[in-house]
């Protein structure tokens, strides 16, 4: 039976509340401060500034251009800052501890190892230091009363040709933590079938993979991901809207695909401010998320770039409950979306989900 006084939804109390992400990369939430301590230390000299807060300003609004070619432009400077086993442990750790700091119980956090390479580290070593990274982040964070687990997604550039060296280094990893794979990159010009050689052997493989899809590009990138690659998941996947008509009446009419993606319960992984920087939508009241939650399509909330974005799990949801009005039910209904499209095995996402998410939001609810 609910209570009649449940915890107000504040931005203190959305930060607390237990929270899953499945689609972040570690390159594109560093602190501004660990960019600039991480160029003296390496010789780079190409930040725009040394300031940390005006760094961090620089970020977002040099992201904040409505194009996803000029967004992903800023990674330079974050994986500039990359280039050494010592950086990857220390950004990992800190994503780890950032997150737990803002309540975030599960992650999945994923990268581009070839974007790494450039000092003649090898694709192993690059994975083994960002695992023991986010190991020590996690051992820090409980020793500071907050428990999180983070799962490694491992991306690999879609306008490249390595996408099934990467695949074959996700599953040589995936017994120390890479639950994943992931394709990255610009869309336009470069579709998932581009690929297929690596989804057909994750596959056979028994491995998970994502798909940036229906971000920048539309419903033919959403349809081939799906269907000719056979992603588990929708990085973004924002543009299924694109099949979806509302008449002035208000009746909604689903076409073939958006019913598949429903029906079949593909996960979405929705990042909402950044979508807003990329011009996938014009603002957070305008944002698709609204209308695909009230479809009930299997919606998640995520962040993508917490640094480019200036955002957290945490003011992606109360912005979400600002535009939308949504509740404590509303944010537990997200939060166990992603944790059951998690790519962890079944019985640690239902651990998580009963021992952890659903206390959580009855203690705000009752």
């Amino acid at each position: 039976m609910s209570s009649m006084n449940p915890v107000p939804v504040t931005p203190e109390a959305v930060r607390a509340a237990p929270k899953v992400l499945l689609h972040d990369h570690l390159d594109g939430g560093l602190r501004p401060a660990t960019v600039v301590e991480l160029a003296e230390a390496s010789g780079y000299r190409d930040l725009p500034t040394s300031d940390a807060g005006e760094l961090g300003r620089w970020f977002t609004e040099a992201a904040d251009s409505g194009s996803l070619v000029r967004y992903l432009e800023t990674f330079a400077h974050t994986c500039g800052v990359m280039q050494n086993t010592d950086a990857l442990v220390r950004v990992a750790a800190e994503c780890a501890e950032d997150l737990a700091a803002d309540g975030v119980v599960y992650a999945e956090v994923r990268y581009a190892p070839e974007l790494f390479c450039e000092n003649g580290l090898t694709l192993d070593t690059i994975v083994e230091a960002v695992q023991e990274g986010f190991r020590l982040g996690e051992r820090r964070a409980l020793e500071n009363g907050r428990r999180i687990r983070i799962g490694t997604l491992l991306c690999a550039m879609r306008q490249n040709a390595r996408s099934l060296e990467i695949a074959e280094l996700a599953v040589r990893h995936r017994d120390s933590g890479v639950v994943g794979f992931d394709i990255a990159g610009p869309e336009a010009g470069f579709p998932p079938t581009r690929n297929l050689d690596a989804f057909e052997y994750l596959r056979q493989q028994n491995a998970h993979f994502t798909i940036h899809a229906g971000e920048a590009f539309g419903l033919p990138s959403i349809w081939e991901a799906i269907q000719h690659c056979g992603a588990e998941r929708l990085g973004h996947g924002v543009r299924i809207v694109d099949d979806i008509k509302v008449d002035g009446d208000g009746t909604i009419h689903l076409g073939r695909l958006a019913s598949y993606v429903r029906d079949r319960r593909i996960p979405l992984e929705m990042c909402p401010s950044s979508n807003i920087q990329t011009g996938a939508a014009p603002s957070i009241a305008q944002h698709p998320i609204g209308l695909l939650t009230k479809l009930r399509f299997r919606v998640t909330v995520n962040t993508d770039n917490r640094l480019m974005s200036g955002c957290l799990m945490s003011t992606e949801m109360t912005e979400l409950v600002k535009a939308f009005d949504y509740d404590w039910a509303d944010l537990r209904w997200f939060t166990i979306n992603a944790m059951k499209s998690a790519f962890i095995g079944f019985d640690e996402r239902l651990a998580i989900i009963n021992d952890i998410i659903k206390p959580g939001y009855a203690a705000l609810m009752a």
